[in-house]
């Protein structure tokens, strides 16, 4: 399902306009990145956590050519399920 079609779907059952239902989410998703980006985490309570995360620098290497390569450090954003999203796909 892509942001479109997520659209459609919350529109008929929100029973709004397409184009309010996207600019709600739009401003869902841009808040979420917003505050992620901060380093705050956004905890939608049974559906899941949004936060960022450091990875340390390691080594790794070139699968074309096997040459030992080092990988910078990084932050990057992550996804943590809730229980009840994690039993609803479990089914």
């Amino acid at each position: 399902m892509n942001k479109e079609e997520l659209v459609q779907e919350v529109a008929k059952k929100a029973k709004a306009t397409q184009k309010e239902v996207s600019e709600v989410l739009t401003g869902i998703i841009e808040t979420i990145e917003k505050s992620v980006s901060k380093g705050k985490k956004v905890t939608l309570v049974g559906f899941g956590t949004f936060e960022a995360r450091k990875r340390a620098a390691r080594s790794g290497r070139n699968p074309q050519t096997g040459k030992a390569l080092k990988i910078p450090a990084k932050t990057v954003p992550v996804f943590s399920a809730g229980k009840k999203f994690k039993e609803l796909v479990n089914k």
